[in-house]
């Protein structure tokens, strides 16, 4: 490493969670999410470039190339000029080459009035990532609306973090080991589309509309859309019959405001909701009670604190730092294919996104999607913004049963949902 300090170049370690996405990372299950914002105006491409080399400069976070060190990978500053802005023509989601793409693990595409933002996962979260693509869209919005010159700087927002923190160092606590839970879950099969291809779903509703439903039900949004789609698998997938293994759904969650956090860098946990159809015929309130349950029993800063701190103390293990990187990379794959093996899907809140005003006339919705991971073949990604809320399923499945059952439940208790897809379906 000592060849950093001479060519002045910035360098800066993985976070604890990032660690394991470069070592599993490949074509088919990229680790690569989209997070994109939706304007009232078709995209000028130019414009939008200009925006993106203006504003990386000031993200250490993305403006880094990952490099591969003798005990761990790391991040270095690229110099090199920004990734070319293109309209979208694939798949999202897809495996980011870096070496296709100026050496960034991040990229920019558009399509129509469609800003979209693809990570690397190992470079942030999706709360870091907001930060980002909020920053880029104000920057382009001043480019090409002139009447927004005098009524705002010509800068980043005051709101912006650019913090990079490693939190889950900063907060962790030793605690008693934890074994990973390793219990087989149901997991979802069926004929897939080729490699590349996913089968998107919108899901289009008011926030008010589903706050009502689910304050008639006594639980929270996040609660509630997870219950519904638990009661779809169970239902649609499983034909309410009996399970030896439990339908698991991961739930990442947010720990910035628990630990008081502003980071730039990932920092979260996933809980799971645990349901084990242990009888024919559970009636829908039934579901939802026992994951809002499972849900409720996890999300505890107590219990948050232990679940990061476990994985906090195996890196800052001092014998297992001395272990070359090559035999890590095969003890944290065999960790990961096993836990891999506990989740059916994933339900991910990236709850009220905001904006500042005069930018919020000209933006209509954000939206986010997953790609896919071992032995989860459909996700669900959540996001809010004004009184939209936008439920996206993603899926390497060609059948839509779940999906269809999943809002045709939300319609029956009285949501209505605009539903929008990718067309793969057809």
């Amino acid at each position: 490493m000592g060849s950093k300090k001479n060519n002045n170049l910035k360098w800066d370690k993985l976070d604890n969670t990032a660690q394991i996405f470069p070592v599993i990372a490949r074509e088919g299950m990229s680790n690569v999410y989209r997070l994109s914002a939706v304007l009232k105006e078709d995209i000028k491409p130019e414009a939008l470039q200009k925006a993106l080399d203006k504003i990386l400069p000031f993200f250490d976070v993305f403006n880094s190339m990952m490099k591969k060190g003798i005990f761990w990978y790391y991040f270095e500053e690229n110099k090199r000029r920004a990734p070319r802005v293109t309209e979208e023509s694939d798949y999202p989601c897809q495996f980011i080459n870096p070496y296709k793409n100026n050496n960034y693990l991040f990229k920019v595409t558009y399509y129509k009035n469609r800003i979209n933002l693809e990570v690397f996962h190992a470079l942030t979260d999706g709360n870091g990532a907001y930060g980002f693509l909020k920053e880029l869209t104000y920057q382009y919005l001043r480019n090409i609306t002139p009447e927004l010159e005098g009524k705002v700087k010509d800068s980043l927002g005051v709101e912006t973090s650019l913090d990079q923190e490693d939190s889950y160092l900063n907060n962790y606590k030793k605690k008693e080991k934890k074994a990973y839970k390793t219990r087989k879950s149901i997991i979802i099969k069926g004929n897939k589309f080729q490699t590349s291809c996913m089968g998107i779903v919108h899901g289009i509703m008011s926030v008010e509309d589903i706050k009502k439903v689910a304050k008639e039900y006594g639980v929270t949004i996040n609660q509630y859309i997870v219950g519904a789609y638990t009661w779809a698998i169970y239902t649609s997938y499983l034909k309410k019959k009996t399970s030896k293994k439990p339908i698991v759904t991961a739930v990442p969650v947010n720990l910035r405001p628990y630990f008081d956090s502003d980071t730039n860098k990932n920092f979260f946990v996933v809980v799971s909701a645990v349901f084990e159809p242990k009888k024919e015929d559970y009636t829908f309130e039934e579901v939802l009670s026992i994951t809002t349950d499972s849900l409720k029993e996890q999300v505890t800063k107590e219990n948050l604190e232990k679940l990061f701190s476990y994985n906090v103390s195996n890196e800052m293990n001092v014998m297992l730092r001395a272990v070359p990187l090559v035999l890590k990379k095969m003890a944290m794959k065999q960790v990961y294919n096993a836990s891999a093996k506990a989740n059916t899907t994933t339900v991910t809140n990236l709850g009220i996104l905001k904006t500042s005003d005069p930018y919020s006339d000209y933006i209509d919705r954000f939206q986010a999607i997953l790609s896919m991971s071992k032995g989860q073949n459909m996700k669900i990604t959540v996001c809010s913004y004004k009184d939209t809320l936008v439920l996206t399923f993603s899926s390497c499945l060609k059948d839509s049963h779940i999906q269809k059952a999943f809002f045709r439940k939300l319609t029956e208790d009285g949501i209505d949902v605009t539903v929008e897809t990718n067309g793969v379906y057809y």
